[in-house]
């Protein structure tokens, strides 16, 4: 959304600068410089000055501008490009033995930060409603602490119950933002019925499914090592912390964080982890550490950057047996 906040903005503030000059040359005021005009269309305010100028008729016989239009073919087909790599949702399919008595359909939702996929979210729900899931998993980051907007993460949450059981752990991010900013999303998901598994777990029968918080990972003390008699799903927001997850005796880690390295480069994978790790290992997919399965979703959206290159956004299913 960072993206298309800016688009906007800067288009609109084109526009506004050049009817402004305008008025400007028509009252003899003093003008604003052409290279202060042409900046603004170089930097992405490209439609929103060649609408200026055709609007206001300012401009449009001056050599120096006939490469506004240019700018806006440019930045139109940059704008279609970017959108789509950000919006294109797909969805990952991998199935995992655990030696279950019936199989259990996962469905994990890991770094919204707060991007939009529709009114109220319906692209997103209707995506994972079509997977038939058991349970839906979110593994933190729903909120960004740069860009933050509660009601999106909120409108998720209200359509996701509706589908199944929606087990949640915290990101880095809902700890950047503190108690006080996170705990009206908090009161909204609670009555929603969404369940929190940070630092504990539950017995779900034929199988353990258990929860880090990410304040914890540093210094986890919350249950011991679970005894080996019923497989562990575990869910933890950062998939670095693999070697605590597999001391905890988890089968199945659900993880995410990375957003697939931001921008993946064929030939050499994802370009760069939160941590500013270049070509971080794993970027994406399910790894075998050891027998354990570690799942590091791509995610859904963006942060600091925001843009992801040959990397959608990604939803996961896992058919676990």
């Amino acid at each position: 959304m960072i993206l298309v906040y800016w688009l906007v903005l800067v288009n609109l503030a084109a526009f506004i600068l050049y009817g402004y000059d305008k008025s400007c040359a028509r009252k003899n005021k003093q003008r604003v410089p052409e290279k202060t005009l042409l900046f603004w269309a170089w930097i992405g305010g490209s439609i929103g000055a060649f609408l200026g100028m055709r609007f206001f008729h300012h401009k449009t016989l001056k050599p120096k501008f006939f490469v506004v239009p240019v700018l806006m073919v440019v930045a139109i087909i940059i704008c279609a490009f970017c959108l789509y790599q950000n919006y294109h949702l797909v969805t990952t399919d991998y199935e995992v033995d655990l030696g279950l008595s019936t199989e259990v359909t996962i469905v994990q939702i890991s770094d919204l930060h707060n991007q939009f996929f529709g009114i109220k979210q319906k692209t997103l729900l209707k995506k994972i409603e079509a997977q038939s899931p058991d349970l839906i998993v979110v593994t933190g980051d729903v909120v960004d602490k740069f860009h933050t907007n509660i009601d999106i993460a909120a409108d998720f949450f209200e359509g996701a119950v509706k589908i199944a059981p929606v087990y949640y752990i915290t990101g880095n991010h809902e700890i950047w933002l503190g108690a006080e900013k996170t705990a009206p999303l908090y009161e909204k998901m609670k009555s929603l019925g969404v369940i929190f598994m940070d630092d504990t777990y539950i017995d779900m029968g034929g199988y353990i499914l258990a929860g880090i918080g990410d304040a914890s990972l540093n210094s986890f003390v919350a249950y011991p090592p679970f005894d080996g008699s019923k497989p562990v799903i575990m869910l933890a927001h950062e998939p670095q912390y693999s070697s605590l997850y597999k001391n905890l005796g988890a089968d199945l880690v659900f993880t995410g964080h990375y957003h697939g390295g931001q921008i993946i480069i064929p030939g050499m994978g994802g370009l760069v982890s939160p941590e500013y790790e270049f070509f971080p290992k794993p970027y994406e997919g399910m790894s075998d550490m050891g027998g354990m399965q570690l799942v590091l979703s791509r995610g859904l959206g963006n942060s600091i950057l925001p843009v992801r290159i040959n990397n959608y956004p990604e939803i996961v299913v896992v058919r676990v047996r």
